[in-house]
């Protein structure tokens, strides 16, 4: 998983496309209750999002991890103001398939993430 990890932290979430969900985490800054209340919510989540080709890219204030975006780049193409917090999963296909200002339970990530076409497609 480390190897997966610093491998798509290199990529671009367009890079991505096709091969990985991305769920993006936006916060004014790394101490916003609301971004650690979502890292709270994937803590123990490493296997189910690992099934189902998820990857977390973090932003905070102007640090971005898990992908090789620029903060700005990724605020402009996801509409993540820079003092607000937000969430955005991106499904395969590249389009925003879930989009929240407050944090997302685990329970209907996973379900989203269930209910999309290419994950049901890949279960068959």
């Amino acid at each position: 998983m480390i190897v997966l990890a610093a491998m798509m932290a290199s990529m671009t979430v367009a890079d991505m496309r096709h091969q990985r969900r991305v769920l993006i985490v936006a916060a004014p800054g790394a101490a916003d209750a609301r971004r650690v209340a979502q890292q709270a919510a994937l803590a123990g989540m490493s296997r189910e999002l690992d099934a189902r080709d998820v990857t977390v890219v973090e932003l905070a204030g102007d640090t971005v991890k898990g992908a090789a975006d620029s903060a700005t780049s990724l605020r402009a193409r996801w509409r993540l103001p820079r003092a607000a917090f937000g969430v955005v999963l991106v499904g395969k296909d590249g389009h925003a398939a879930l989009r929240r200002s407050e944090p997302i339970d685990a329970a209907t990530l996973v379900a989203t993430i269930d209910a999309m076409p290419m994950r049901r497609a890949g279960q068959r």
